[in-house]
């Protein structure tokens, strides 16, 4: 298959919604992460979804909206819940699930009663969604377990030739994806953490939210991933990675003496100068929208440098830093060294 990448540009955003009615899959920037589109009405479209991303398919996807009106083709309800929510944190990177409505594909919701959805705030995928008249189910447009891309170029590198188009909308201004809340149940449930915090959350929504174990620890046999971003390994470079808490003295002690060929540091910014290996650097300490931002450029710039060992300095665990915890985790499957302080 031959791919086109092409700048987001209305008439281009045009084709790709023609394409979109016509059961293909494009690959579109979001303000989070690029995503792969297709049309949530449409299970063969999915399955090319899954297709070109070697993702497995009990994994459900997020379904996009450009409204509220389009939200009911896609829900069983627009709860008071869902709408304290949208007034909130919509068009933005929040994703609600509830109760699916009857035009959804199967394929969309891994087999489950509920469905994630979102407005998101990019102007060009909100553009897709009005173009097509459809609302477009997509994860992110990278191959499956791989860093989530945040430029046309980094799904380029990982889907060139697997689907007909991308469009190029520049950077990503998030960089992870979208924060994942569940209100199907009695009590919501923060499920993928993302910028939107679980503060926000409890504050637009006048209760607690709970959070999921998942978010730190893997999901237990059997369990069923109820949300993106929670089953298998994920946003991993090629490179074995390894988290290491504590201070900067102790990680710098701790990499001395790793420092084999292909040992790599990935640290915060002003930190390089300091450690005795090859260093990429994600964000300043105590900065977590930068941290977020560059997580997974820095991780695909891991795999450019060919390291094949990784020690991570570890972000905190609150706010928008859960979000990059998160992601790091799972990039490291669950490797984590608590590191003696010198």
């Amino acid at each position: 298959m031959n791919t086109m990448l092409l700048p987001a540009s209305e008439e281009n955003t045009a084709l790709a919604a023609r394409l979109l009615a016509e059961g293909q899959i494009v690959a579109i920037p979001t303000e989070t992460v690029y995503g792969i589109a297709g049309s949530a009405f449409d299970g063969d479209a999915v399955k090319k979804i899954f297709a070109a991303k070697g993702r497995p398919q009990d994994n459900p996807l997020i379904v996009h909206v450009d409204s509220l009106e389009r939200m009911e083709q896609v829900v069983a309800e627009i709860t008071p819940r869902a709408r304290k929510l949208a007034e909130a944190f919509w068009p933005g990177p929040l994703s609600m699930i509830l109760p699916r409505g009857p035009k959804i594909a199967d394929e969309v919701c891994a087999g489950l009663n509920t469905v994630a959805v979102r407005m998101p705030s990019d102007p060009v995928a909100r553009r897709l969604v009005e173009l097509s008249g459809l609302p477009f189910a997509a994860p992110s447009a990278n191959r499956s377990g791989s860093p989530s891309p945040t430029t046309a170029q980094d799904v380029w590198a990982d889907m060139e030739g697997r689907l007909p188009l991308i469009l190029d909308g520049g950077s990503c201004q998030v960089g992870v994806e979208s924060t994942v809340v569940s209100i199907a149940g009695e009590q919501p449930v923060l499920l993928r953490p993302g910028y939107i915090t679980k503060e926000q959350l409890e504050a637009a929504l006048g209760e607690e939210v709970l959070l999921a174990p998942s978010i730190t620890a893997q999901l237990k046999e059997g369990e069923v991933a109820a949300s993106p971003g929670m089953k298998y390994k994920h946003y991993a470079p090629k490179a074995n990675v390894t988290i290491l808490q504590g201070s900067f003295e102790a990680f710098r002690a701790y990499v001395e003496g790793e420092k084999e060929k292909g040992v790599f540091c990935l640290c915060f910014e002003g930190e390089e100068s300091a450690l005795p290996v090859p260093c990429v650097t994600y964000g300043r300490e105590g900065h977590p929208d930068e941290q977020a931002h560059d997580l997974f450029r820095a991780l695909r710039e891991l795999d450019e440098r060919g390291a094949r060992q990784v020690f991570a300095r570890c972000p905190e665990q609150d706010g928008v830093a859960l979000a990059v915890y998160n992601r790091l985790l799972r990039a490291a499957g669950f490797q984590v060294i608590q590191v003696a302080e010198v």
